[in-house]
């Protein structure tokens, strides 16, 4: 059996690369398995996902806690101790990670014994379809790669999910073809699927939830930011250009985490350490006043 364990941040893709792999190898006709963890939907949390392959029936369920791949779609969660993106690494584990960087230089950052290799999908998309995009598509071709899947199978799988998705037949054929050019870029690692360890027990957390009241719904919580800083979530960040602000404070009224104040000139200002890179406010904004940068793998907090 190979089990790979995929870790990105919401909507980046990496549930549906799981899906993408798992639905290859059944169209070669092995077992597959495939599923998804994650909390509440956040754009910018984290998140994890789960595929099995095999030629026998797998009796194994839930998180993979010694994984032969792990694939990262966003460098930065390896410095996140909540996503657990590097737990059960050991030294026959293969890590993808999604980075500017090379293997080595991000092998030397953890002085893990995983055996790294590396791929800048964020800006192969940027440069391919010219915006920020999902990458499950990328994600998907260079994990199969990894496991041995053939690029046929690939092919048709990213056609079954997206379409699922709903995207339209012309982008499809458009991840198709950047995937192809990502499987065939991607530097190869060999998986050793000797000796694993049997994956130990999870326990189930219950989730607990405060007495209904009368009237309508309503949500009280505070914003993540309150608590701790979201600003390593951001893989684009939302940039003002003051001279097209109307000074509507769209953007304001639609910020999650309270990252945007008012200065007393009535436009508006963002607050960094507190901006997850949800993006809301540039999809509000009607004069086109915030623009979207790319963030570079380090000094996300400012």
């Amino acid at each position: 059996m190979r089990a790979v364990r995929f870790h990105g941040r919401g909507g980046q893709g990496a549930r549906t690369a799981s899906r993408i792999v798992g639905t290859a190898a059944f169209l070669e006709g092995f077992v597959a398995q495939d599923s998804p963890i994650y909390g509440p939907e956040r754009r910018g949390a984290p998140v994890a996902a789960f595929t099995r392959m095999a030629k026998e029936p797998i009796r194994e369920r839930g998180v993979i806690v010694h994984p032969d791949l792990v694939v990262i779609a966003d460098a930065s969660l390896m410095h996140d101790p909540a996503a657990h993106v590097l737990d059960g690494i050991d030294e026959r584990t293969v890590v993808f990670v999604n980075s500017s960087f090379t293997a080595e230089q991000l092998q030397s950052q953890t002085s893990l014994p995983g055996r790294f290799t590396t791929l800048d999908l964020t800006g192969i998309a940027l440069q391919q379809f010219g915006k920020r995009t999902a990458i499950s598509a990328l994600l998907g071709a260079v994990a199969g790669r990894l496991v041995g899947l053939g690029q046929e199978s690939i092919r048709e799988a990213i056609a079954r999910e997206l379409a699922e998705l709903g995207l339209a037949a012309s982008m499809i054929e458009r991840n198709q073809t950047v995937a192809a050019h990502c499987y065939e870029r991607v530097p190869m690692v060999d998986i050793d699927v000797g000796l694993r360890r049997p994956s130990a027990p999870v326990p189930l957390r219950t989730p607990t939830y405060d007495p209904p009241t009368r009237g309508t719904a309503r949500i009280t919580a505070g914003p993540n930011s309150a608590i701790r800083s979201v600003a390593g979530w951001r893989t684009f960040r939302p940039v003002l250009r003051p001279d097209l602000c109307n000074g509507c404070w769209l953007c304001f009224a639609n910020c999650p985490e309270g990252a945007i104040t008012i200065k007393p000139d009535g436009k508006p200002a963002i607050y960094y350490p507190h901006c997850k890179g949800c993006l809301d406010c540039v999809e509000v904004c009607p004069t086109d006043a915030l623009t979207v940068e790319r963030e570079t793998e380090v000094g996300r907090e400012s």
